[in-house]
């Protein structure tokens, strides 16, 4: 069990990662905003794009970690 607990702590370290890039990804938003305020929406669209899919990241680590816990877990 210690095995499986292990692979899933490190498949649900993909959430961190996905943190800190919609973290980065923010802060530069911002700064692009604050230096061209006429292509908000512009930035606003590609900050959106970009933050679905560093969170489809996390969640695909989500799931695996899930999957490795159901499935292996009983064994």
């Amino acid at each position: 069990m210690g095995l499986i607990a292990i692979g899933a702590g490190i498949a649900v370290l993909t959430g961190m990662g996905a943190g800190i890039g919609i973290g980065i990804a923010t802060s530069k938003a911002a700064e692009a905003i604050a230096r061209q305020p006429e292509a908000k929406g512009d930035i606003n669209k590609a900050l959106l794009l970009g933050c679905a899919l560093a969170e489809a990241t996390a969640i695909y680590g989500f799931v695996i970690a899930l999957l490795i816990i159901l499935s292996l877990g009983g064994k």
